[in-house]
């Protein structure tokens, strides 16, 4: 298993982030909301993920930055829950700053079982 998240599984591209916000599905989890597109064109690369903690919630970017530290980490260990297939997730974090890793592991892990149960109705976009 790889446990690595290199810079190819990090979405950073401004035109497939314009498309995961206006064309992929969502659903809500606590703490997260995740969004998510699979492409055809993307299929057999490796996934990416875009994390995001908003400002309102957490004011302090040092504060924003631990939680998306903790994010990374809890999704680097579990992202073998996922086919690599070319999907392109967004996490965005609504919880409290003061959660730890324990308790984000188990939710990020829910989050990617309902994902995988999600995605095979999801249909493929070009």
């Amino acid at each position: 298993m790889n446990f690595r998240l290199p810079k190819s599984e990090r979405l950073h591209a401004e035109k497939l982030i314009k498309e995961l916000f206006n064309e992929g599905s969502s659903f809500f989890l606590y703490p997260f909301k995740v969004l998510f597109l699979r492409k055809i064109d993307l299929s057999g690369q490796a996934n990416q993920v875009l994390f995001s903690v908003s400002k309102k919630k957490i004011k302090r970017a040092n504060g924003r930055n631990f939680i998306k530290r903790r994010l990374k980490e809890a999704y680097r260990l579990n992202k073998h829950i996922l086919p690599a297939d070319g999907i392109i997730l967004g996490v965005i974090f609504v919880g409290k700053a003061d959660m730890s890793f324990a308790e984000i592991e188990p939710k990020m892990k829910q989050a990617l079982n309902r994902l995988n149960q999600e995605l095979p109705q999801n249909s493929l976009s070009s």
